[in-house]
């Protein structure tokens, strides 16, 4: 094959990447884990999380997880915007072997019933902002486990509790839900640590996510995407971002 796009390949880039370097998306990120401890892995309202704060964060969860009976592929729905909490629950969710089911926030009841239920999702964390619309389905479903977070939760005292008062007493962001059985983020995440963590080893075509279709033509459609699809992603990101970043950036590509 004549691969004429190489030409435009900015000098240092490589023109292949090894994508069997790792066999998952929990080994690359455990590796990252190790190797960037200290470094910010992400900010958000100026609080930031390590890695080595993500490391333990999402054993925690993975172990609460594991704790609850959610077997290897079993699907776990994400339904935050982009908080602390997200990459804790989907790093968490991927080192205990499931798939991660990213759910859009602002959906109707209509369309996340239908994808919790096409996907078999039996856990989903949620942004207590949007607990209402789950509380309207949440019976039509396989949901075994609800799991809801404030914006908050992760900024630490006292930064976190005053957001998450302004959020709920002086916006009004947080509309009146019900939800029986549910538990706090932070409440599974002190439980998780209690708990043993049995490392799951994954191979490169087990399913890492299921993720949705804009249903514009029609209901949303799961699309699967592999260990081996993500790696192989993230590897030629950081091929092309290397040269450029190799001497300034302060963090890790991955």
């Amino acid at each position: 094959m004549n691969r004429f796009w190489l030409k435009d390949y900015p000098p240092g880039v490589p023109a292949d990447v090894d994508v069997t370097l790792y066999r998952s998306l929990p080994e690359l990120m455990e590796e990252s884990f190790h190797k960037y401890a200290q470094r910010d892995a992400f900010v958000f309202m100026d609080h930031a999380l390590t890695y080595a704060e993500l490391d333990q964060l999402s054993a925690a969860f993975c172990a609460w997880l594991q704790g609850r009976g959610l077997a290897r592929g079993s699907r776990v729905a994400i339904m935050m915007p982009n908080i602390l909490q997200y990459p804790v629950a989907l790093a968490g969710a991927l080192r205990a072997g499931c798939a991660v089911v990213n759910v859009n926030p602002l959906y109707t009841p209509r369309e996340l019933e239908h994808q919790l239920k096409d996907s078999g999702a039996e856990a989903i964390v949620i942004l207590e902002n949007f607990a209402a619309t789950l509380q309207q389905v949440v019976a039509r479903t396989s949901l075994k486990q609800v799991i809801v977070t404030s914006i908050g939760d992760l900024l630490g005292f006292p930064k976190g509790a005053v957001v998450n008062f302004a959020v709920r007493r002086i916006r009004k962001m947080v509309p009146p839900y019900a939800l029986p059985g549910h538990l706090r983020f932070m409440d599974v995440l002190e439980e998780g640590r209690g708990q043993a963590l049995a490392r799951v080893t994954l191979g490169p075509d087990e399913i890492a996510f299921l993720q949705y279709t804009g249903g514009t033509t029609g209901v949303a459609k799961g699309a699967v995407l592999t260990h081996r699809n993500l790696v192989a992603n993230l590897l030629q990101c950081e091929a092309w971002m290397e040269p450029a970043l190799h001497d300034t950036r302060r963090g890790p590509v991955r």
